[in-house]
């Protein structure tokens, strides 16, 4: 059998982290439904997958042991950070964003 590739071990390595940031977040604000729980677990491993590589440079030079690590390792922890924090980012967002007939009615209920 062929020996995985550098790339393919960093994409398995931003996959895992996505999903696993994703679970953790499910896990630690409970949905409330299942249709919630599949939005955020998207939007979680999305996240993850795009912005895993950036926030796993940026975690490890602040924490100061970008050079003690090595690239499967930060990709996997930028990954499920960038998943983690996903949901909470998008919050103020959305709420931002509302249309002004909803604004309205959270203020009357």
């Amino acid at each position: 059998m062929n020996e995985m590739n550098d790339a393919a071990w960093l994409w398995l390595a931003r996959a895992a982290g996505a999903v696993a940031g994703s679970a953790i977040s499910l896990a630690y604000m409970l949905p409330a439904g299942r249709r919630e729980a599949g939005i955020r677990f998207g939007v979680g491993v999305a996240s993850g997958l795009v912005f895993g590589g950036a926030a796993g440079l940026k975690l490890a030079a602040e924490l100061g042991i970008d050079g003690r690590i090595g690239p499967f390792e930060a990709m996997l922890v930028g990954s499920a950070a960038a998943s983690l924090c996903a949901w909470w980012a998008l919050g103020p967002i959305m709420r931002l964003f509302r249309p002004d007939e909803e604004k309205r009615s959270e203020k009357h209920d």
